[in-house]
């Protein structure tokens, strides 16, 4: 083996060289292949039939044909020889050479990308070159075929009613539709949740209980029977084969797979393996095929379906739509791109997933890491990061007021101000001035827990705005939250002169035209209010900042109102986001991509954590106790449930019957008011004017007090079925106590038991007070869910990316999408039409709304 570690080390210096030599450099080199493969032949003959014959030979077929291909596709044969040269040499000098690789690769999309020219090769349609592996030999790429034809025809025929599909008709698209499968598009992307692994065959003796296996026998028996008290019909079968017997059972669709099956059939069975009466090994609801090709056995796929349609007919149908229709798929993503992540199109990623080859890695599949994954997602991430880069360029385009700072409103401000700000406050202040002083518009978002110090900072901006001449629009998601901002923000705008009012739907006709007028004059310098602010009427002589609170609460259409609410003039004025929902890092650059992101991780001094304790729901007594005596010392408290009323479906207390049956037993003679999402507005805000008052002692609640007023006498918060939250909506709504100077207690009741998972997530909970690890922690247990909603932050909806499980592709997508975007802004290059194409179509119209976030 010493005389193979020296030809390699000949070998390895060259392709250090072109593994980190610019596109130019290496295409002025000459590597002297066909002598390198000359001197691995020789030493043939002193080794064995085995691997590593055989990956020499491949190594010299390699060497020896580098002289007779273009540079363009010297990086195919790189990679190649990279798996080649480690099995050959072990993964030392690999590691070096895989390192380098990847920065050449990194820069010569760079390079490619800036210049119009690719550095890498250009896979030609139908292979003839050996496919290029991963390290370690793992799954070949196929090559990248671009889709010829119209990307626009194509999609129109792809946006079909799935009734199109050979095999469904009316019936049946009906029912995929109840799954959200409108299109032949869609059913395309209803890629399996798993797959099934049918190329191995066991026989009954060799069954394990617990696991998932197949095998062939003849049905014995088939019969129902009836079962319990109440008389419910089953079907059991038996299944025979040379080594035993094996049991079958059915709850669901007995008459269906009574029709189905019958005794002496031959068929392969696949499922888990139980136990069953006796010691025996039985099935249930096993997948059946009926006189299998045994020779067909393969990796199948398993996908989510309507409970009225069969698996087999489910796949059945996903397959039919792969043959006729996966072909308009448009693959059009830069061939840069492409090389660099090492995707294959669209077309041949769809038949990989949904008609998966005997030898491919089902471990790969079953775990979203395969080839065909990674270039479906990174397809649809792509076009994702492109439409927030092109939102971020826009806002960049728009003429903005550009506000000097006069510092006169600002200064006198901090002198009335009976606190200093937090070193995160001023940080994030300097942020937002900065903003402000450009010459286009500020478009940035304030992330900080419930305490941290957002509203001054919007005071801030406000008087910024105001002391250059113009207006400022503070709209919060409910009246009592406005209301609030309004008296928070009122006192220190009556010290400096500025006059304001306050816009809720709660005006009487005059009064709200009265102030309308004003605010069109200009005599209002800054307005607080709800939706209000951006109903028909409402006019600014010139706006120069919109704040939205909470904005989360908005829609995408609502806060592009306020920002087309500035006058007559031709510029677009400065907007302000604020939110006390922390949004994991992890998916900060997707919800607000387009967005500047500030982040208040600083609580003002003498702001005290919230105590959470974490108790069963057999220690009730006790907590009430604990609350009782805060409401005795004259505080407040809130209880909160995760029901308004009684479910048929779930046994959980609900807010409407506890906060009767607590005002008559446990809390009689204490003042108890109820308040929940679907009470009228003007009913919730009465109550919760009362809380604030005082008026009620105790608040019996859902979760709409999450985003809810500001009571400082609210000292201890218990949240029933604690479980049944994530954790940052459990972090919200502990942020309701502890408002004041004293201190304040979160309890969190479960029906579960220490060591069970529920309790283990709580306990991280009242581990820490940092909102966003809690978010992180949250993101990792539920996933993404409503953070992503396309009404809140105007985004296409996800078909194949996991957010979580796809950290890495969504930052390589960034980057790649901001390269593509820093060459060619406008689409103008031809590489770029369809691009331009295949983006509007996967937007779906939203990105005329992308200017505002």
């Amino acid at each position: 083996m010493a005389a193979i570690d020296e030809f390699l080390n000949a070998v390895v210096s060259p392709l250090n060289y072109l593994a980190t030599a610019s596109a130019e450099a290496a295409a002025r080199t000459r590597l002297p292949g066909a002598a390198l493969a000359a001197r691995g032949r020789a030493l043939l003959s002193g080794v064995g039939d085995g691997r590593v014959r055989q990956d020499l030979e491949s190594l010299c077929e390699e060497l020896a044909s580098w002289e007779d291909v273009a540079p363009e596709e010297w990086a195919a044969h790189l990679d190649h020889c990279r798996v080649l040269v480690e099995r050959l040499r072990g993964s030392e000098s690999v590691d070096v050479l895989r390192n380098r690789t990847s920065a050449r690769s990194e820069r010569a999309v760079a390079v490619s990308i800036s210049t119009g020219h690719s550095a890498h090769p250009k896979p030609v349609a139908g292979g003839g070159r050996r496919v290029p592996r991963d390290l370690g030999g793992r799954e070949a790429v196929p090559p990248y075929r671009r889709s010829s034809g119209d990307a626009a025809d194509h999609l129109r025929a792809l946006s079909q009613s799935v009734q199109f599909v050979r095999g469904i008709g009316p019936r049946r698209a009906e029912q995929l539709k109840r799954l959200g499968i409108a299109t032949v598009e869609d059913l395309l992307y209803h890629v399996p949740f798993r797959y099934e692994d049918r190329r191995t065959l066991t026989t009954i003796r060799q069954l394990r209980l617990g696991e998932t296996a197949s095998v062939i026998g003849e049905i014995q028996h088939l019969a129902e029977r009836y079962v319990g008290r109440m008389r419910r019909r089953i079907l059991e079968g038996v299944l025979r084969d040379d080594t035993g017997l094996l049991a079958l059972t059915w709850y669901h669709q007995v008459a269906y797979f009574r029709d189905r099956y019958r005794v002496g059939q031959r068929c392969l069975v696949h499922g888990k393996v139980e136990g069953g009466v006796g010691g025996t090994k039985r099935m249930v609801h096993p997948e059946i095929d009926v006189d299998p090709d045994l020779d067909a056995r393969g990796i199948l796929p398993v996908y989510n379906k309507p409970t009225s349609v069969s698996v087999g007919a489910m796949r059945k149908v996903v397959q039919q739509v792969v043959t006729d229709w996966a072909e308009r798929l448009p693959s059009v993503l830069p061939q840069a791109v492409v090389e660099a992540a090492r995707l294959t199109d669209l077309q041949q990623a769809m038949r990989l997933l949904h008609q998966p080859p005997r030898d491919a890695d089902i471990d790969a599949l079953n775990a979203s890491r395969s080839v065909a994954h990674r270039s479906l997602v990174f397809d649809e991430l792509f076009f994702l990061q492109l439409g927030m880069g092109l939102r971020r360029r826009a806002v960049e385009r728009e003429t903005g007021l550009q506000l000097p700072d006069r510092g006169q409103l600002a200064g006198r401000l901090r002198q009335f101000m009976p606190f200093r700000l937090t070193g995160a406050q001023e940080r994030v202040l300097r942020e937002i001035e900065a903003d402000m002083a450009a010459p286009h518009p500020m478009h940035r978002l304030v992330q900080g827990d419930v305490g941290s110090g957002k509203t001054i900072l919007a005071l801030f901006a406000a008087l910024r705005a105001i002391e250059n001449g113009y207006q400022a629009a503070f709209m919060a998601p409910t009246e009592v939250l406005a209301e609030q901002h309004y008296s928070t923000i009122g006192k220190f705008a009556a010290a400096l002169g500025i006059s304001t009012t306050l816009l809720t739907g709660e005006l009487t006709r005059a009064k709200r035209r009265a102030e309308c007028d004003r605010i069109a004059a200009g005599e209002v310098q800054l307005v607080v209010g709800t939706h209000a602010l951006i109903q028909e009427g409402v006019t600014f002589k010139g706006l120069g900042l919109g704040v939205i609170d909470e904005q989360h609460r908005f829609g995408v259409l609502q806060r592009a109102a306020l920002r087309r609410m500035g006058g007559n003039q031709r510029v677009t004025p400065d907007i302000l986001l604020m939110t006390a929902t922390p949004i994991p890092r992890t998916l900060a650059m997707v919800v607000y991509g387009d967005l500047d992101v500030s982040v208040l991780d600083e609580l003002p001094p003498g702001r005290q954590p919230v105590r959470t304790l974490l108790r069963h729901e057999g220690e009730r007594a006790q907590v009430y106790d604990l609350v009782k005596r805060e409401l005795d010392d004259g505080r407040q408290a809130y209880v909160v449930y995760p029901l308004v009323d009684t479910s048929d479906a779930v046994e959980l207390r609900d807010a409407t019957t506890m906060a009767r049956e607590l005002a008559r037993t446990v809390f009689h003679g204490y003042r108890v008011g109820l308040v929940h999402g679907k009470m009228k507005a003007n009913e919730k805000d009465a109550v919760m004017r009362r809380f604030k008052a005082g008026d009620l002692q105790l608040l019996v609640s859902t979760t709409v007090i999450e985003v809810g007023i500001d009571v400082p006498n609210a000292t201890i918060i218990v949240i029933e079925n604690a479980e049944r939250f994530g954790l940052a909506q459990l972090h919200q709504l502990r942020g309701r106590v502890g408002r004041g100077d004293g201190a304040a207690t979160c309890v969190l009741l479960t029906p579960f038991h220490r060591g069970d998972a529920a309790v283990q997530r709580l306990q991280a909970l009242a581990r820490t007070a940092d909102g966003f690890q809690i978010a992180e922690v949250d993101l990792e247990i539920r996933g993404p869910g409503e953070l992503l909603g396309t009404r809140q932050s105007g985004l296409p909806d996800f078909r194949v990316a996991n957010l979580i499980r796809d950290r890495g592709i969504l930052q390589d997508t960034r980057r790649a999408a901001d390269m593509w975007l820093e060459a060619d802004p406008r689409f103008e290059r031809p590489e770029s039409q369809p691009l331009r194409v295949v983006l509007a179509h996967r937007w779906a119209g939203r990105l005329e709304l992308a200017e505002i976030g």
